[in-house]
């Protein structure tokens, strides 16, 4: 279907010719001409933001000129002009867990549709959209070569009503695809094979445009793709909705930290190892809601691979996006994967004829800068709780003592550490073995973090090879996994003949998907194991390849965890222990008994170099991504109808039809006053996401637990709240249910839990239905930074299920905010000198918010009347958080869902 486009008033649009084809596309030189402002000092990452607003300038009413005036001002300003705007990026891209559902909702439109007399086959995702499934896979096989299939076997059981789901979909829906279990993980897809850094679609006048690849995700490693000169970064389940419908989503122009890379990489290290010291660096410089975008000569002696492996992990260094711009090596990059020529060519004279090609003269403006000369980079890891938490090799092992000396209250006189014999050792039964605190217990190489650049997975392969053949292998308490990002590094593994040096060495192929690093890593190798750690209180380690190491996160059994690049994790698994210290100590003993040291095993950057040329290649790229969309024949096996509406299984527990558009009239409705509202919480300062959102496991006692077992679902089977966000009787049952959560009209009481309209102690959820039976609105009175956090879509939904009009707070984070608005919410900010405490509030007052009614237009005060348990009434004044002309249509429709779907209807 044709794109959209704004109106250009500044007349911007020309055309370009690349490989024979004449394409439009929105100038930004041509913008400059206009009189609109110097653009030519703008870092390419917010050149990207800039062209999209010119190319959807509409008058005003989502994108104004002075919107794109305000970017002529940010080098002026010094890197900075945080001007509301709204931006479209051009696609979303999901993976199952959380696109479940946004696929779950697009099912509910096309009901919605049908009922209003429409044409459900009106309901697609307006902007592509791709979800891939990766993060169900889990490791419940390693270690021989049954591991894959079984694994993937296991996954079917579990998740066949979800499967079954996102295949009708794949099947029902336009512009949405569906990448089978088993291809690979959705970043490295996204970087292989989806993205193609300029895209191309025909828009409503028939002509052919190019613009900037740009993308939303609903995972936050999204940014892997920035690599590639993609922008995109993570977003919430409701922010990815909105985009693949056409909505804009809403930003500030953000600050760019320029990162100068200079010099070259030197013998023995890794882009881990570099990528390890840039997450250090960043996060101590501070670039949370910020751009970075790396520069400097340094770039020329840096693979693509090596930009993504960088860019991937933009969230561990806190920022929104890590972007590379458009060079000989994007080129390469896309030529060596198997893209098309004609859309290299594209990208190229694109890249240099709108201003986004890194050449010798790039010289950008960017609000703070650092410098780093990759020369000094030397082996590392990091851990043993967050991935800022570098250490460099040679300090590892010590560094190690400490963790224990502080896990066990040691003591440390003039910074020495706890010696080694004073380690916690545990024998394990039925084994001849002994494990002590430092054991590692898991060795992983996963993650499209690592997976997704060939010459650490190589350099793995190496290892294992060099290992093999001086007789050494992993200690038998290791349980070690190999999940590939991708079926190319399958077919170069085998290729290059390393994969039977990894099996040899335990690394068999457990899956191709997200693992342990996102907590799927399964039971360790022997449940003895696992009793030996937890009877004895041992500090059991991981290391992994991935990007993510916080506390709990990879096993229940590991309270230490360390990011390593993949060779480093086949040597930890050789060594088994973190109290070795691998720069210097044996890593493992010959058949004969002499000593192994790491440098004996570690290959130069030449042989690694020299395999990557010679079995990664463009015919492999081609070939594992020809029908990437089949499947195996697992995926053809699940059957599914052909309807174009789903037929709602009533004893499903997974998916669910929401009740968002039950009764919804044809014309929108009109934004009313909140008359007669009871108070469903009243709550503190720094109320994140992760309180309001359903998260983790639930006990049966919970609403959501009553729920299951009322349908015969045993707690054994309850699975977590991610897993059930198909299932809106789920989810709703959940929000406001974290176990740590205060609502202060209850004293000391933690949990989801509040007072009901007979002012008893009851949950949330209960009150909530008892008010809403009784057609009582309800309210919440929040502190600052209310909704701070992940962007989660159901802290949003849930808040809405639970028949919440208005949010009263100090403040709200930007997201929230928007999804509050985009659910039908209506989020309010006190005025400075007024909170729940200056106003003595206890949750039994009752609130009425006038001014909403009429012409109510964004930013609005609006009069709030309290009237408190004891007759008195207090009247304030209240500032409503709707920022927009478009949030006032959402509100009037009831939200942004219903908005699209009235649009559609009547279209």
């Amino acid at each position: 279907m044709p794109i959209q486009i704004g109106t250009d008033t500044a007349k911007t649009r020309r055309r370009l010719t690349a490989a024979g084809r004449e394409y439009a596309y929105y100038s930004i030189d041509a913008a400059t001409e206009a009189g609109l402002g110097d653009f030519s000092k703008l870092p390419a990452a917010l050149r990207v933001v800039l062209e999209n607003l010119l190319r959807f300038e509409d008058g005003g009413f989502s994108v104004s000129v002075d919107d794109i005036k305000a970017f002529g001002e940010w080098a002026s300003l010094g890197g900075k002009n945080p001007r509301e705007i709204n931006y479209r990026p051009a696609r979303v891209l999901m993976q199952d867990f959380t696109g479940v559902p946004a696929v779950v909702d697009l099912a509910a439109m096309r009901d919605g549709i049908k009922a209003l007399g429409g044409d459900a086959q009106k309901i697609n995702p307006l902007n592509p959209v791709d979800l891939v499934i990766d993060h169900s896979v889990m490791i419940d096989e390693f270690g021989n070569p049954r591991a894959f299939q079984r694994n993937v076997d296991l996954e079917y059981e579990r998740n066949i009503e979800r499967y079954q789901f996102l295949k009708w979909g794949q099947n029902a829906f336009q512009n949405f695809r569906v990448v089978p279990p088993g291809t690979g993980i959705c970043h490295q897809v996204n970087l292989e094979y989806l993205a193609q850094t300029v895209w191309t679609d025909t828009d409503q006048n028939g002509d052919l445009v190019a613009y900037p690849d740009t993308l939303v995700g609903t995972d936050s490693h999204t940014t892997m793709v920035n690599g590639l000169a993609v922008l995109g970064w993570g977003v919430g389940g409701i922010e990815a909705e909105a985009a693949m419908l056409g909505q804009p989503v809403s930003m500030l122009i953000p600050e760019v930290v320029g990162f100068k890379l200079t010099g070259r990489m030197v013998e023995g290290t890794t882009a881990t190892d570099l990528v390890l010291k840039v997450v250090q660096m960043l996060r101590k410089h501070g670039v949370v809601g910020k751009f970075v975008e790396f520069y400097g000569e340094g770039l020329d002696n840096l693979p693509l691979a090596d930009r993504a492996t960088i860019a991937n992990m933009a969230p561990e260094y806190g920022a929104t996006c890590g972007f590379f711009p458009i060079d000989d090596e994007t080129l390469r990059y896309l030529r060596n994967t198997g893209r098309d020529e004609d859309r290299i060519s594209l990208v190229e004279t694109y890249a240099k004829e709108n201003g986004f090609w890194r050449g010798a003269d790039y010289n950008p403006v960017y609000s703070s800068t650092l410098e780093l000369d990759m020369g000094t980079i030397v082996p590392a890891i990091s851990g043993p709780k967050r991935p800022q938490d570098y250490l460099p090799l040679t300090d590892s092992a010590q560094t190690f003592g400490k963790v224990v000396a502080d896990y066990r209250g040691g003591a440390q006189d003039d910074g020495e550490v706890m010696v080694r014999d004073a380690l916690r050792t545990a024998p394990v039964e039925g084994t001849d073995y002994t494990i002590r605190d430092g054991s590692v217990v898991i060795a992983a190489i996963t993650s499209c973090t690592n997976t997704s650049n060939p010459y650490v997975m190589i350099g793995a392969g190496l290892v294992a090879r060099k290992a093999r053949q001086l007789g050494l292998n992993r200690k038998p308490w290791v349980k070690t996994s190999l999940a590939p990002g991708s079926q190319v590094v399958g077919q170069y593994l085998e290729a290059a003949g390393l994969q039977e040096d990894l099996d040899a060495l335990g690394f068999n192929l457990v899956g191709y998907g997200c693992t342990t690093c996102i907590g799927n890593s399964g039971p360790l190798g022997d449940p003895a194991i696992s009793k030996a750690i937890h009877d004895n209180d041992l500090v059991a380690t991981a290391v992994l390849s991935g990007n993510r190491n916080f506390e709990g996160r990879i096993s229940p059994d590991v309270r230490a965890n360390f990011l390593a690049s993949p060779p480093l994790v086949v040597a930890y698994a050789i060594a088994g222990d973190l109290n070795v210290d691998l720069t210097k100590d044996p890593i493992g003993q010959t058949p004969e008994g002499r000593d192994v040291y790491l440098k004996d095993i570690w290959p130069t950057n030449q042989e690694i170099a020299d395999l990557v040329h010679a079995t990664v290649t463009r015919e492999a790229f081609q070939s594992k991504y020809a029908d990437v969309f089949k499947g195996d024949e697992r995926w053809q096996a699940v059957e599914v109808t052909d309807s174009e509406t789903y037929d709602w299984p009533p004893t499903s527990t997974y998916i669910q039809n929401p009740p968002y558009f039950r009764g919804m009239a044809r014309e929108a409705g009109v934004i009313s006053d909140i008359d007669g509202a009871r108070v469903l919480a009243i709550l503190g300062d720094m109320i994140t996401t992760d309180h309001i959102s359903p998260a983790g496991s639930f006990k049966p006692t919970t609403p959501a637990g009553q729920y299951l077992l009322e349908r015969q679902v045993a707690p054994r089977d309850f699975n977590s709240y991610g897993s059930r966000r198909g299932n809106h009787e789920v989810m709703m049952r959940g929000t406001f249910a974290n176990i740590r959560i205060k609502n202060e009209m209850l004293d000391g009481v933690e949990g989801g839990y509040t007072k009901g309209p007979d002012g008893q102690q009851t949950t949330i959820f209960d009150a909530s239905m008892a008010y809403q039976e009784a057609g009582t609105p309800l309210v919440i009175f929040g502190g600052i930074e209310y909704g701070a956090g992940s962007s989660r879509d159901w802290a949003a939904k849930g808040t809405s299920l639970l028949g919440v009009k208005a949010v009263i707070a100090e403040s709200f984070e930007r997201i929230h905010r928007s999804n509050l608005v985009g659910m039908g919410v209506v989020p309010f900010e006190f005025l400075p000198g007024e909170n729940r405490k200056t106003l003595g509030l206890k949750g039994d007052e009752v609130v009425s918010i006038h001014g909403l009614a009429g012409d109510f237009k964004p930013l609005s005060l609006v009069p709030c009347t309290i009237r408190y348990a004891d007759g008195r009434v207090k009247e304030i004044q209240i500032k409503a958080r709707v920022d927009t002309e478009v949030e006032i249509e959402y509100l009037k429709n009831g939200g942004v869902l219903h908005y699209v779907l009235r649009n559609l209807a009547a279209s």
